[in-house]
């Protein structure tokens, strides 16, 4: 158990296990005291100690905080403080006590089952509901941010346990003066999530986090992620030039409403794209519920449970 004390005193916070790692990041599971014996469990992301007292990591990993702290959305993580440890900094985050998406499709792999059709769809219509909060933040200023997340992944999206569905990990987004960014001459993100724009090293903007979450849509309905090549380039080759497929061909239950939400996520044109995240959240809303009455959070939550089994009576691992 590793302490981390505040300048007050007054609170502080023990790491219990390490639950993730990331490029930049290694995410704790803590506890937070308090006066009056005040417990909360949270988890505490801090720098690598690779990279803690290199000044670019430090800049952007105090850029993801400022950013995120303003962000407070259900289908977001929360940060609730930005700290610092004998040169070292780390950030308090709202604990998710459940999966990442990617832990989700691997216990449906391994029970030889595939996520049901409006599940799938309820999960990343909220995903949708977080972005469309996120890319139209102001600063405090009324400035519009700006910010694109460019990680969509199943990794950075957590279910917990009562069926809440919350986006994570700000790490390479880029807003308005607060985030390092090299777009152009680097691309961020993960080679099989990746947008058209950033696999040809174009400057994105809201659009770009549409296409890789019709990518996890489809991921979570064929249990598999078509785009993913052999290798970084092979994945990337595939963003840019694999035919997108009639879905309804490759899943008999998946119909014609939400295929056309699929062939609209996944344009490459991103003018011909959804043209923000509302858009799709609207879309996806009016095929779960025009005509019956569908998916909700206590529903997920009983989905999952079910799910996991046993597994929902531990801690399972989260993410950075």
């Amino acid at each position: 158990m590793i302490a981390l004390k505040t300048l007050s005193n007054e609170i502080s916070y023990d790491l219990t296990r390490k639950i993730a790692e990331g490029g930049m990041g290694v995410v704790y599971e803590g506890v937070q005291h308090g006066a009056g014996n005040f417990k909360k469990r949270v988890a505490i992301k801090l720098i690598r100690e690779e990279y803690s007292s290199i000044e670019a990591f430090q800049r952007n990993f105090i850029g993801e905080a400022r950013l995120v702290a303003d962000l407070i959305h259900t289908n977001i993580v929360q940060t609730y403080h930005l700290g610092q440890l004998g040169g070292q900094y780390f950030m308090v985050m709202e604990y998710v006590q459940g999966v990442n998406l990617e832990q989700f499709l691997e216990h449906h792999l391994a029970q030889g089952r595939l996520v049901p059709v409006d599940i799938a769809a309820f999960i990343i219509s909220r995903i949708a509901r977080g972005l469309s909060y996120a890319h139209s933040k102001c600063d405090f200023e009324g400035r519009p941010l700006g910010l694109v997340h460019r990680d969509i992944n199943p990794k950075n999206i957590m279910i917990g346990y009562e069926g809440d569905v919350k986006l994570t990990d700000f790490g390479i987004a880029k807003a308005l003066d607060l985030m390092y960014n090299e777009e152009g001459k680097v691309i961020a993100g993960k080679d099989e999530y990746l947008s058209p724009e950033q696999a040809s090293y174009a400057v994105t903007d809201a659009r770009a986090d549409l296409f890789p979450l019709g990518i996890v849509l489809s991921e979570l309905l064929l249990g598999r992620n078509i785009f993913k090549g052999e290798d970084g380039a092979g994945s990337r080759r595939r963003v840019q030039t694999l035919p997108i497929p009639d879905f309804r061909t490759l899943r008999q239950d998946v119909d014609e409403k939400l295929d056309a939400i699929l062939q609209k996520a996944l344009r490459r044109d991103r003018d011909r794209r959804y043209q923000n995240a509302f858009g799709l959240l609207t879309d996806l809303e009016l095929y779960l519920y025009s005509d019956r009455y569908g998916p909700t959070n206590e529903k997920l939550g009983v989905y999952l449970r079910e799910l996991m089994g046993n597994g929902a009576l531990t801690p399972p691992l989260g993410r950075r």
